[in-house]
């Protein structure tokens, strides 16, 4: 087998690991997809901030601070959304004015916006995108304008590339997680639980509501902001059965995890993914979900947990989730979503690209 030379990217804000308060997914995608395909004897280039730990052949900072370092320098008043692209610029320029130097057989990059311009001005490169979020239609519109033979796309589910089937796709790859770092408990779970950002999108005012209708236990998991959708459609409802944690460590949210009765997933958008779901069916925790996005490819409906389409329907999947073997839930995510099976899939896709263009 073909041993590869990459050069990789995913943030250039945050060292990685992402600090403390920090929730990211795509730094411990990345970070394992590294450290497998570096133990499998490929050469991976890792560009990232000053002080990132990530098992790698050579971490590449081009001697940038992470922003958390130094943005108390700006003020308050900056725009830090144009700030924060600056210095995944920065990285992604790097990249590209290495490759022929170091002579990269392809760029796997995450934040696709950033490097699109590069990427066509670099024909000779071939470039691979990890697509982390949805494709609005001006995503789509922006992807195709900037189209060169040379940049191609994995998707993390089919439901994600829908709105734009005719970008040049690689083969879908789901994310996965270390199955052995999460601890199962086929116990009767005591409580529902939510984790993720505290924002309308997630549903975390629909979780608190299904709570309040069932007199069920519910902890609340996550980063939030106080804005209108926080102190109106949550903070009234915090008491003795609802009950905000805040930002936990891995360690504890395992726990989590594994003494919940259901794992709510009432999601108001289409999500590309949902790693959440995988790491609670991991420790046992079966998923009531609501049907968008990528929820009916990664809940088996009736084995894992319950996708409904409504509320009523929420209400009636977790009266009814003792239903739902804990072991199932665990036996599906080794089977689909351990991170060993996601990076055979990378190393496939990035060997047959290669090979193509020699």
């Amino acid at each position: 087998m073909k041993k590869l030379k990459i050069a990789m990217m995913v943030a250039g804000q945050f060292t990685i690991p992402q600090p403390k308060n920090i929730v990211y997914a795509p730094m411990d995608i990345a970070a394992y997809i590294s450290e497998e395909l570096v133990r499998r004897g490929h050469r991976v280039d890792f560009y990232a901030p000053k002080g990132s730990m990530v098992k790698a052949s050579r971490i590449i900072s081009g001697n940038l601070p992470p922003l958390n370092s130094v943005y108390k320098k700006f003020e308050k008043s900056a725009d830090f959304s144009k700030i924060f692209s600056l210095w995944d610029q920065y990285l992604i320029s790097l990249m590209f004015k290495s490759a022929k130097k170091e002579k990269y057989d392809l760029l796997h990059i995450h934040p696709v916006d950033r490097a699109l311009p590069l990427a066509l001005s670099h024909p000779e490169i071939p470039v691979v995108y990890t697509l982390h979020d949805p494709i609005y239609p001006w995503r789509a519109k922006i992807f195709k304008m900037f189209s060169s033979k040379n940049q191609y796309y994995i998707p993390i589910s089919n439901a994600q590339k829908k709105p734009a089937p005719e970008l040049n796709y690689l083969k879908t790859i789901y994310n996965g997680i270390k199955l052995n770092e999460f601890p199962f408990s086929g116990n009767k779970g005591k409580y529902l639980l939510f984790v993720g950002r505290i924002m309308r999108e997630k549903g975390v005012a629909e979780a608190v509501q299904i709570a309040k209708k069932l007199n069920e236990k519910l902890f609340i998991i996550g980063p939030t902001s106080e804005d209108e959708y926080w102190n109106k459609g949550i903070r009234p409802y915090l008491g003795k059965n609802i009950k905000y944690i805040g930002y936990v460590s891995h360690k504890k949210l395992f726990n989590y995890y594994r003494n919940a009765k259901a794992f709510l997933f009432p999601l108001q958008w289409d999500e590309p993914f949902g790693l959440t779901m995988v790491e609670a069916m991991a420790c046992g925790s079966p998923v009531v979900a609501f049907d968008r996005g990528s929820v009916s490819e990664i809940v088996e409906n009736g084995k894992t947990g319950f996708i409904v389409k409504n509320f009523k329907q929420m209400l009636n999947a977790v009266k009814n989730i003792e239903k739902i073997d804990r072991y199932d839930c665990r036996l599906s995510m080794e089977k689909k979503f351990d991170f060993k099976t996601m990076v055979d899939n990378y190393e496939k896709e990035f060997i047959k690209l290669v090979s193509l263009k020699k």
